[in-house]
C-alpha cells in the first residue's frame, strides 16, 4: 500500500491540527495503521496505533489525552487529530501500515512495511 500524508503546518502552542494519510494500492482496511513522529536529531518515535475499526486504539504516554487516531476505509484514509499542541509536539509525522497482527502496545517501527512520506507539523511557544 502507498501511503501519502497532508496537513500538516504551523500551529500556536495550544492549537490544534489534523494530519491525514490517503492510502492507495492495497485494500487499507486491511491494515493497522499507525502514526510515528521525528523530531530535529532525535529517532523517530511511535505516536499511535488502531486496528481495522476505531474499537482499539494506542497512543504513546506523551499524546495520550491531546490526540487521537482514526480511520475512514471507504475512503482509504487515516487521521491524526492533534490538539492541546505543545512545542515539544514538532515533528515530521509519518503514517505507516502493517499487515502483522499483534497487541497494538506491541508494534515498533520494524512491524510496518509501508511508510510515506512524512508531513511537517511545527508548534511555536
Amino acid at each position: 500500500v502507498e501511503l501519502v500524508e497532508s496537513g500538516g503546518g504551523l500551529v500556536q502552542a495550544g492549537g490544534s491540527l489534523r494530519v491525514s494519510c490517503a492510502a492507495s494500492g492495497r485494500t487499507f482496511s486491511s491494515y493497522v495503521m499507525g502514526w510515528f513522529r521525528q523530531a530535529p536529531g532525535k529517532e523517530r518515535e511511535f505516536v499511535a496505533a488502531m486496528y481495522w475499526s476505531a474499537y482499539s486504539t494506542y497512543y504513546a504516554d506523551a499524546v495520550k489525552g491531546r490526540f487521537t487516531i482514526s480511520r475512514d476505509n471507504a475512503k482509504n484514509t487515516g487521521y491524526l487529530q492533534m490538539n492541546s499542541l505543545k512545542p515539544e509536539d514538532t515533528a515530521v509525522y509519518y503514517c505507516a501500515a502493517s499487515l502483522r497482527i499483534k497487541l497494538l502496545r506491541d508494534y515498533r517501527e520494524s512491524d510496518f512495511g509501508s511508510w510515506g512520506q512524512g508531513t511537517q507539523v511545527t508548534v511555536s511557544p
